[in-house]
């Protein structure tokens, strides 16, 4: 899958960035639920550091579906880190 235009990866990656940090919170047990501000400023963080690989870190022989696949891979492990960071604190 090629995309011409770059804007339809990184709608792809903030939108993944979205639903991975509000699952994030769904599998914290808390009553009171996840407030939409820290939500959306952990979807932030993920979709930024995420940005940062597909920019930066990743070999440049990765294109298309691949490149995008790999970031997706890294913004699971970040949430999946994040949880169990969270989890371990409280």
């Amino acid at each position: 899958m090629y995309f011409k235009s770059k804007h339809v990866s990184l709608v792809l990656l903030g939108l993944t960035a979205i639903v991975c940090s509000r699952l994030l919170f769904v599998f914290i047990n808390d009553p009171e639920g996840p407030n939409l501000f820290i939500v959306g400023m952990a979807a932030l963080a993920v979709y930024l550091m995420s940005l940062g690989v597909y920019v930066g870190f990743l070999p440049s022989s990765l294109k298309g579906f691949a490149r995008i696949l790999a970031v997706l891979i890294v913004q699971i492990l970040l949430v999946i880190a994040g949880f169990f960071i969270l989890t371990s604190i409280f």
